[in-house]
């Protein structure tokens, strides 16, 4: 009974971080508005550097959109912890006599919401641009995969970042290193699904970015605790 009061507790703690990020967001939009407004620059500029037949295009695309999404996504993830920080909701949810781990998840729940938003925007207005379809359960996997594992790792360093005076520059320095794997492993199953790859040659980069979600979201809970006491 104590065990199920305990995950009812943690559950709920989870879910008011989230709703908090949500209706916060809903209310200013800057977060969405920033991440959005630079997701679109990037595949306009790429759009008109890129002059490129059909098939050349497709070659590229899967590089292009990766390069949009951790780019967006990093806007994303400084600005949600910097709020947090220059607000002093952070000392508040740190003060809370909740697990800390449910912060971590709610955070990083909240922050994948927000991507997702900019992925299921920039999507339809890239296939039209490129005159591609992106519209296949493979690359969609591979986009969900991804994304789980960017905000996992990208969510610890945030929070480890925006304790600096220089979290601006801090951030991107600390994340891309780390994420070098998801992106190539993205990057890869993309092109994969998008050339019609049978899914033998495939299914080996869609493993990688399961392996590395499951390992970033574990070491990311390990750490977050240690990370926020400093």
């Amino acid at each position: 009974m104590k065990r199920k009061s305990q995950i009812a507790n943690f559950f709920r703690a989870l879910w008011a971080v989230v709703w908090k990020d949500l209706s916060a967001e809903w209310r200013s939009r800057e977060l969405l508005t920033a991440m959005l407004v630079f997701a679109l620059l990037v595949i306009l500029i790429f759009n008109f550097a890129l002059e490129l037949d059909a098939r050349a295009r497709a070659s590229v695309t899967s590089g292009v959109l990766w390069v949009t999404f951790a780019f967006a996504g990093t806007l994303g993830l400084n600005r949600s912890m910097a709020t947090e920080k220059d607000r002093g909701c952070l000392d508040g949810l740190l003060l809370a006599p909740v697990d800390r781990s449910a912060i971590y998840f709610g955070k990083a729940i909240g922050n994948l919401v927000f991507m997702f938003v900019v992925e299921v925007i920039v999507l339809p207005i890239y296939s039209v641009l490129y005159n591609i379809n992106l519209f296949r359960p493979g690359l969609l996997l591979v986009i969900l995969l991804g994304s789980i594992g960017y905000v996992a790792v990208g969510t610890l360093l945030s929070t480890m970042a925006v304790q600096a005076r220089t979290r601006d520059i801090l951030l991107p320095i600390l994340l891309f290193p780390l994420v070098v794997p998801i992106m190539i492993a993205a990057v890869k199953a993309s092109g994969g699904f998008l050339q019609d790859l049978p899914w033998i040659e495939v299914s080996t980069w869609i493993n990688l970015l399961i392996v590395y979600d499951v390992i970033f979201v574990a070491v990311a809970f390990m750490l977050f605790d240690f990370v926020v006491e400093e």
